[in-house]
């Protein structure tokens, strides 16, 4: 079964970082677009970062630039997000995403085939 699962999520003060992990199974996800959205309560999926297979081209949301940095580790199956600086607005659930196809900027989630179960940021001000 193809899968991707989130880990690293967990509550935070703000101003603290956090790293977030996505590990893929199934299958190599190495030649994958692979990204992250997340989903605030009572809001909808927000893209959040993106990076193409070999890591070569990243691509985020404004309210994230210079604090997030997305990566990842194509021997391991693994993609990463570093969050720094963490604000109390960036508290919601964390999702990873993966899909072949993509090879550019992508942004909305319907674009992405394979997507994990999520992981909780809380940041507390």
């Amino acid at each position: 079964q193809v899968q991707l699962a989130e880990s690293g999520g967990g509550p935070v003060q703000a101003g603290n970082s956090l790293r977030l992990s996505c590990e893929g199974s199934g299958r190599s996800f190495r030649n994958d677009y692979m990204g992250w959205f997340r989903q605030a309560p009572g809001k909808d999926y927000e893209f959040v970062a993106s990076i193409d297979w070999n890591g070569g081209r990243t691509f985020y949301t404004d309210s994230v630039k210079g604090r997030f940095t997305i990566s990842r580790e194509n021997a391991k199956n693994t993609v990463y997000l570093q969050m720094n600086n963490l604000k109390p607005e960036d508290t919601a659930v964390y999702y990873c995403v993966a899909d072949r196809a993509i090879v550019f900027d992508a942004r909305a989630p319907d674009e992405y085939d394979y997507r994990g179960q999520g992981t909780q940021v809380t940041v507390s001000s």
